[in-house]
């Protein structure tokens, strides 16, 4: 469970930086104990909040990780492969997983060293926590964000041209760094399907001369696809590419 607490904070870091018109909309905060400390002497409203969390996890790992990026790549290469169940949905989304919490290790381990121990600890409180969070959170989500795809979420929120990259609102920054992901997923899924074409195509008119209309060119291709794919060791390579891409 203390592997999912950094991806908690993250998402708590981002709901507290929502636009102010939605937190305005909101009803005022009790008097009394803040929320830090309620959240540290209550277990019930703890697990309240944990639960609360673990419920939209699953939006966060979508938008703010490498996971959209590299499920997209996988599927793309299972249908250039012209393979329609094989790798089963499960063994993608799994694998999937696992090289979205290996690409996001780094800003995970920042995040619980900066933010979660001390919040922990009870040094600081859940806002400080959530603030210091965002540092590495946003750092990661810049490093894969298109100037473009970010230039066009400032226009239409009105934002001023941030100086920094702590100065971008999360708002604007996780649906660029979507954007951009899915771009650039598109973008390795044409390389994938290059090769692959050519081979059909090939297979397609050698048929045709030598007159065998009637053969299914995939029944020849498919076993040329996969026989170029294993001897280029190609699961490998595409996984060390889906690792170093941003």
């Amino acid at each position: 469970m203390r592997r999912f607490l950094p991806l908690a904070l993250a998402l708590a870091s981002f709901l507290l930086f929502l636009p102010q018109q939605a937190l305005a909309a909101a009803p005022p905060l009790p008097s009394g104990p803040s929320v830090s400390h309620a959240l540290q002497t209550n277990p019930q409203i703890t697990l309240l909040a944990l639960l609360s969390i673990l419920a939209i996890l699953p939006g966060v790992v979508l938008l703010m990780t490498s996971f959209t990026r590299i499920v997209v790549v996988l599927s793309l290469l299972r249908t250039a492969l012209g393979l329609n169940q094989v790798p089963p949905n499960q063994v993608i989304i799994g694998l999937s997983l696992f090289l979205t919490f290996f690409t996001m290790a780094p800003t995970l381990s920042r995040v619980e060293t900066t933010a979660l121990q001390p919040y922990l600890s009870g040094r600081i409180n859940l806002s400080q926590a959530a603030a210091r969070a965002q540092t590495p959170i946003k750092a990661y989500l810049a490093r894969g964000t298109r100037q473009q795809d970010l230039a066009v979420f400032l226009h239409a929120e009105n934002a001023p041209v941030p100086k920094t990259v702590q100065d971008v609102p999360l708002s604007a920054l996780v649906p660029a760094y979507t954007i951009s992901q899915l771009t650039l997923a598109f973008e390795m899924g044409v390389l994938l399907f290059v090769p692959f074409v050519i081979i059909d195509f090939i297979v397609a008119s050698v048929l045709m001369a030598l007159g065998m209309m009637m053969v299914p060119p995939t029944l020849i291709s498919l076993p040329i696809k996969l026989l170029l794919f294993v001897l280029m060791d190609g699961w490998g390579l595409v996984v060390q590419t889906l690792l170093t891409s941003r």
